[in-house]
């Protein structure tokens, strides 16, 4: 792996650093304390059309954002050793799909401010998405 090629790349592992720990962090928050999640989402989505769907829908997120985070964590290692970002760009799909599902929730509960946070986590997975896309290389 030589500097040069670190170098041309390193927007796209910085954004895969950044999102493996928030990916991780945010996936394990909900495994450790699941009970507290569950409950504070019961409530959020209580007068929605959701509202019986609140384990299963934190079940997938769960699961997205875990995979999100090591997934990008594991794909900076990968191109250390391989020099392909290909993992890097799959872990932006499955992130960005994760925000769009999260997104979607919080506008369904009304939580207007929440769904806007979400936007720059949005915009940051499109530009790694970008950045590792291989069928945008020539």
């Amino acid at each position: 792996m030589s500097i040069e090629e670190i170098g041309r790349n390193l927007p796209a592992l910085l954004c895969a650093i950044l999102t493996a720990i928030l990916f991780i962090q945010s996936g394990l928050d909900k495994v450790f304390d699941w009970k507290g999640n569950l409950g504070w989402l019961t409530g959020h989505f209580e007068k929605t059309f959701l509202n019986g769907t609140v384990s299963i829908m934190l079940a997938v997120i769960t699961l997205m954002e875990i995979a999100t985070g090591f997934l990008s964590a594991i794909g900076v290692i990968y191109f250390l050793i391989s020099g392909s970002v290909i993992l890097i760009f799959y872990a932006a799909i499955i992130g960005a799909a994760s925000i769009l599902a999260l997104f979607f929730g919080q506008r369904v509960a009304k939580d207007y401010p929440g769904a806007a946070v979400l936007v720059p986590y949005f915009i940051l997975l499109i530009i790694m998405m970008y950045l590792t896309n291989p069928y945008l290389k020539s």
